[in-house]
């Protein structure tokens, strides 16, 4: 496996050149760790997990995360910086009984963050968001693009 993110390959998309995303790549976020981590790389494995589709209709930008266990009291969905999407909120890791002895931690917890640029037509004003069962869905509607008007010119001969 290369550190080095893939431009050209059949991998995961990405964020390496997109103008729109403001993300931070992890070049260890695909290494499985089976031995407990420490809190901080914990930390960054929730923000590099938070996975998000952003997608584009002709009325909106549409993203779309997975936040399993999450309630919409421990998400945040912010706009900063006039255009700026921000997607945040934590984790909580279980309680621990000393008793217990673990084989495997797998769940990321911590904090979590995502920071989309968003694009001109972005009404960023109207932005609506919801959660249905673990499944957060930010809705940015786009303004109407003018089209100018065209009017057809006669050939003479």
């Amino acid at each position: 496996m290369s550190l080095i993110p893939s431009f050209f390959g059949t991998g995961r998309r990405t964020n390496v050149f997109d103008p729109f995303s403001l993300d931070v790549w992890d070049p260890f976020q695909d290494f499985a760790i089976s031995a407990p981590r420490s809190d901080v790389t914990n930390e960054t494995a929730a923000i590099a997990n938070t996975r998000i589709d952003w997608k584009e209709t002709p009325e909106a930008h549409v993203f779309k995360a997975d936040l399993p266990g999450l309630k919409k009291e421990e998400v945040k969905v912010e706009i900063e910086e006039g255009r700026v999407l921000q997607i945040s909120g934590e984790r909580t890791r279980e309680k621990e009984d000393k008793s217990d002895t673990w084989h495997r931690m797998e769940r990321s917890s911590g904090r979590f963050l995502r920071r989309f640029r968003l694009p001109e037509n972005a009404k960023v004003e109207q932005v609506k968001a919801s959660m249905d069962n673990g499944v957060l869905t930010v809705t940015v509607p786009k303004e109407e693009v003018k089209r100018p008007d065209v009017k057809p010119i006669q050939i003479t001969g």
